[in-house]
């Protein structure tokens, strides 16, 4: 019996590791835009604690056959997913989404700018994968372009950049993501969602008592049309959609190839402004876009890295 149309194109997608990854960074960044949108008006633990629990009750129905096949994987592995629950979903969330209360999406979107090398140094110093030639020269042609965005093309604009507690919270956050980007290896035997509803669900429960402490400071949720519409929005494209495309990308690629799409972010974010915000399109988003695709398309054809020595497995 063939399958439907719709199975077909899904099976696809789900194959195409460099398609899953341009969509993850396409969600990531309106993510960011939306933080900052929201910033002041929904607290950052809350937003956080919201859309992963959201994202998690929204996925239980569709993985709960899948978890209950993999529940003894589940018991056997619980510190190693809590770990990866609170590296990947709690405090890199709740952690962006403070920084972006004080600083500006442009600085947000030039920070996220960094994550290549931050996964690529974590490989390192966990698994000794060193990146080739080829994949160096890409990331830093992308990087190029992510700084001619981001500048408007004007040196001086990057001279002035001056960085702020916000652009720390968001270092300190991109840490802890690389951390979990380049653990993602050794992820237990999971299926996807299963895998993906078990950090979600322990990402949510860990950002628990700080949102409980956060609405007892006096920052509470004020729930309106445009609350809601922004909480199921980061609910389901930059949380559970994006999360699952990423985890997939990685399974397929590994970390030091999926890192240069980061890059990808202030593209798309420039691209959105443009689009919703009537920003008019100006010669260095050309020169930008192509640099950056240049360099994706130079990291991802290049050899992988030497490893001294073979990942762990679990």
């Amino acid at each position: 019996m063939s399958s439907s149309p719709l199975a077909r194109i899904g099976r696809r997608l789900y194959d195409a590791p460099y398609l899953l990854l341009s969509l993850t960074a396409l969600f990531w960044s309106s993510n960011i835009v939306l933080g900052r949108y929201v910033a002041g008006h929904i607290p950052p633990v809350t937003l956080a604690c919201v859309r992963w629990s959201v994202a998690t009750l929204i996925i239980l129905p569709f993985a709960w056959r899948q978890l209950r096949a993999d529940w003894r994987i589940i018991l056997h592995n619980i510190p190693f997913l809590v770990v990866l629950g609170a590296a990947g979903i709690g405090c890199y969330n709740a952690m962006s989404y403070y920084g972006l209360q004080y600083t500006q999406a442009l600085n947000g979107l030039l920070v996220q700018s960094i994550s290549p090398l931050l996964i690529a140094l974590w490989s390192l110093v966990l698994f000794r994968d060193r990146l080739s030639r080829g994949q160096t020269i890409g990331i830093l042609i992308s990087l190029l372009g992510v700084t001619v965005i981001i500048s408007r093309g004007d040196l001086d604009v990057l001279l002035h950049l001056k960085p702020n507690a916000g652009d720390m919270w968001i270092l300190a956050a991109l840490v802890i993501y690389s951390f979990y980007a380049a653990i993602l290896r050794i992820r237990p035997p999971l299926s996807a969602l299963s895998f993906l509803a078990v950090i979600m669900g322990f990402g949510a429960l860990l950002l628990i008592p700080a949102a409980i402490w956060e609405a007892q400071s006096g920052l509470t949720l004020t729930f309106n049309a445009e609350t809601i519409a922004v909480l199921l929005y980061v609910s389901i494209f930059p949380a559970l959609i994006a999360y699952l495309f990423f985890n997939r990308g990685v399974e397929l690629v590994g970390a030091n190839r999926a890192a240069p799409f980061f890059h990808l972010m202030p593209v798309f974010g420039s691209a959105l402004a443009i689009v919703f915000l009537g920003e008019a399109f100006e010669w260095f988003h050309g020169l930008g876009y192509a640099l950056v695709i240049a360099g994706i398309i130079t990291a991802t054809r290049a050899k992988g890295g030497a490893r001294t020595d073979p990942a762990p497995e679990m």
